[in-house]
């Protein structure tokens, strides 16, 4: 079988054909496999990942893309998911298997194709307009102002009738739910400026509204494309923890194994967990023993030891041993799907939040089709009953009052602002965030992953002797434990070669055990190899009757002291939360500085506390990585989290840290309260060319011209004012 590689040069080449397969192409006589790397961060990533895919069997070619952390696998028929995912995990790369039908389609960005399409024709067709009407300013009449007038209508209508259509759809569901958004009165705008100016035009007008329309569309069209631009492809974090289980298990039944959807699976159901597999259902052990992490669901940074009668969940991941299960949930019904659930709640009542731009609107919409319907009125009655003069009056007033500069203010500083902070590491994503986050009070973090980079060091090295360490790397090569994978890489890096050791074999749930120079050598637990345990992490090497002590230390993340204090230098309340140990958490908050925390805190109980501090009038920032935080990052009032956690959790956060330090937290609180302010400024200087517009426009001074330009110079001073934040 021969074996094509492609290789990525940069993340965005490897959007576009991500997209395609992952709208359904499957390869011809083959199937598709999506996996989850939510460790990989650069090129080299990619390319190792490519690689060790295409030699693996079965595979035909590979593909990563590093924005969504993801490897999209064409393979053979057959070809189980999880045996690739195992395999890139034990050649360094963590992997999980995602099931692509949950996510098909949800890649593909339509809504700023189109955006951006229609901002193009507006600009296009305003421009051209925009130059007839030149002539009829400086002074074309007659047949000649007609025929400029009517050219222009050629242009204009089309454009509007496609351009315009995001504000008309806006306008008419707020309309048939019986109330009023910004929309409303721009949609109104549009069509009457263009109405009245066909009947000018067929009447023989002297002033045709089309360029003030088609400016108006195009102004508004860039305000909602930078709108759109702050926020990722809206993804549900919800489809992204369900896509994180485990789609097929191994069902044992009359002393046979076979694959099957995990759908298929009732309770009372015997499956089989492999080392190096994720759990697929809620169970109890009933034959085997092993390790099982659960750092992705509870935060534990240790694997915990799994016996008969132990229970475990989906998502968790077995280390050493086989075991066998009796479900007791699955699907719908398992841990992890509940706590999709409460992610997709959480989202829910976070969504209900009321920007600035929404408050504004709810008063400004009914003020301005009243004033509107005002100047209609009252220019009816001084004119006699001149229709037409009344309704060219009261178009002008709707189109100088439209809210052009309104549209722009939140998006142009929240453009501004994301830039400023891309340029510090962070990733806006959310419309609102910054707005939220300006809001902000009390800020909880979750430690390991999120104040620590979540792998343990190994810290007393120097301690031992050559030949120990000689000895120790030997057998730590020989497990899968995270502990004994940090010693081994550990004593590698101090340029250490493992002695040769005989019989070597892992004990499921203990350590390491193997034959040197006659006697017996084991590495792992404590009371496995006759030690006294200490008060630290930390891993045992018995050789004969001598028993070492290999000590181990969560590292701090870069910068995670100065956030800390940058955080209460600003007045905010900061508090850690944790599914850790209370010794380990307690070490951690001491040394970065947190005098509130909590430990052994399961995901609800996370989310539930985060709750309980928003009930009581705080407004929680929450910072997290893990599966374990999700919930409570949707529940918060505002979330980061770093762009090494999973992309579920990354996906619900309103802000991603892309670089590895937490020191910019503090700018981005001050950052967003900055923005905050810019946002209330542009609101003012609407207010203000409001206040100097409406009477022009009301005692019938306002010409197309001057529409035209008072719209232009209002989003102009707006977009200046956002440009202070850079």
């Amino acid at each position: 079988m021969s074996t094509t590689l492609q290789t990525s040069a940069c993340p965005a080449c490897a959007a576009a054909p991500l997209a395609e397969q992952v709208a359904g192409r499957a390869p011809a006589g083959g199937d598709q496999v999506m996996l989850s790397l939510p460790k990989i961060h650069c090129a080299a990533c990619i390319a190792g990942v490519e690689r060790s895919l295409s030699t693996m069997p079965g595979v035909r070619r590979a593909r990563v893309n590093l924005t969504l952390k993801r490897a999209m696998v064409d393979v053979d028929p057959g070809t189980e998911a999880a045996a690739l995912a195992r395999a890139l995990s034990e050649g360094g790369w963590e992997a999980h298997e995602l099931d692509s039908a949950t996510l098909a389609g949800t890649q593909v960005d339509r809504t700023g194709r189109d955006l951006l399409m229609r901002l193009g024709v507006a600009g296009f067709a305003m421009m051209n307009v925009m130059l007839l009407s030149v002539a009829v300013w400086s002074g074309a009449e007659a047949a000649t102002r007609d025929l400029f007038h009517w050219i222009s209508a050629t242009i204009a209508i089309p454009t509007i009738a496609f351009s315009a259509q995001p504000f008309f759809r806006n306008a008419w569901s707020a309309l048939r739910a019986a109330r009023l958004n910004m929309d409303v009165p721009i949609s109104l705008a549009i069509l009457l400026a263009a109405g009245m100016s066909v009947y000018e035009t067929a009447q023989s007008g002297a002033h045709a509204y089309f360029d003030a329309a088609l400016s108006l569309t195009f102004f508004l069209l860039a305000g909602r494309y930078l709108d759109y631009r702050t926020r990722s492809v809206a993804r549900s974090a919800a489809q992204e923890l369900a896509a994180l289980e485990v789609p097929r298990a191994l069902r044992i039944s009359d002393d046979a194994e076979a694959m099957v959807p995990v759908s298929e699976l009732t309770v009372d159901d015997m499956v089989r967990v492999l080392p190096g597999a994720r759990v697929p259902v809620d169970g109890i052990v009933t034959d085997g023993t092993s390790e099982i992490d659960r750092s992705l669901l509870t935060g534990e940074s240790l694997p915990v030891v799994s016996k008969p009668g132990a229970t475990v969940n989906a998502g968790e991941v077995n280390l050493t041993g086989a075991l066998t299960v009796r479900v007791t949930a699955a699907g719908q019904d398992s841990t992890l799907h509940r706590l999709a659930d409460l992610v997709a709640v959480a989202e829910t009542t976070r969504n209900r939040y009321t920007s600035l731009a929404d408050r504004a609107a709810r008063i400004y919409a009914p003020a301005v089709h009243l004033l509107a319907f005002a100047a209609f009125l009252g220019w009816l009655w001084i004119s006699g009953g001149d229709v037409r003069l009344a309704l060219n009056i009261a178009v002008a007033v709707l189109i100088i009052t439209c809210p052009c500069a309104l549209g722009l203010a939140v998006p142009a500083v929240t453009t501004a602002a994301s830039g400023r902070l891309f340029k510090r590491g962070l990733l806006i994503k959310s419309a609102t965030a910054l707005e939220r986050l300006a809001e902000v009070d009390t800020v909880v973090f979750d430690k390991t992953g999120t104040l620590t980079t979540g792998a343990p060091e190994a810290e007393n090295l120097g301690d031992h002797s050559r030949r120990d360490l000689e000895l120790a790397l030997a057998l730590a090569e020989g497990s899968a434990h995270p502990l004994a994978q940090s010693l081994a890489q550990a004593a590698r890096a101090a340029g250490v070669r493992p002695v040769k050791v005989t019989d070597m074999h892992e004990v499921p749930g203990y350590g390491v055990e193997a034959q040197w120079q006659g006697q017996r050598v084991r590495l792992g637990r404590a009371d496995w190899t006759g030690a006294d345990a200490a008060a630290q992490t930390a891993t045992y090497l018995q050789v004969g009757a001598r028993v070492l002590t290999f000590r181990f230390a969560d590292r701090l993340r870069d910068g995670a002291e100065a956030a800390v204090a940058a955080l209460k230098a600003q007045g905010m309340r900061v508090l850690l939360l944790s599914g850790d140990t209370d010794a380990a958490v307690s070490d951690l908050a001491q040394r970065v500085g947190i005098e509130s925390f909590e430990a052994g805190v399961l995901p609800q109980d996370k989310a539930a506390r985060v709750d309980a501090l928003m009930a009581d009038g705080h407004r929680v920032l929450m910072v997290g990585d893990g599966l374990n935080d999700t919930a409570a990052l949707a529940a918060a009032h505002a979330s980061i989290s770093p762009a090494s956690a999973l992309e579920a959790t990354r996906v619900v956060s309103d802000i991603v840290l892309l670089g590895g330090s937490l020191a910019p937290l503090g700018d981005t609180l001050a950052t967003a309260r900055s923005a905050t302010r810019r946002i209330r400024e542009n609101f003012g200087i609407a207010a203000v060319y409001n206040m100097i517009a409406i009477p022009i426009a009301l005692t019938g001074f306002a010409t197309p011209l001057a529409a035209a330009l008072a719209m232009s110079g209002s989003s102009i001073c707006v977009s200046l004012n956002a440009l202070r934040l850079r």
